[in-house]
């Protein structure tokens, strides 16, 4: 994705979700999708099922 194009794609990503600086399993950081903390109150916990592809 080119850099002039993340603003109108950004502008697309629904509330709770955003773009965000997340942390890998290898430990470094790469920019992808977040969600902001109050969402998580009430969201579906995803971990024992091994993640939303196998929902």
């Amino acid at each position: 994705m080119t850099l002039a194009s993340i603003g109108s794609f950004a502008a697309l990503i629904p509330s709770p979700l955003g773009i965000g600086k997340v942390e890998l399993e290898d430990g470094s950081v790469d920019p992808g999708f977040i969600c902001e903390g109050y969402a998580a109150i009430e969201a579906e916990d995803i971990i024992t099922s091994g993640g939303w592809r196998n929902l």
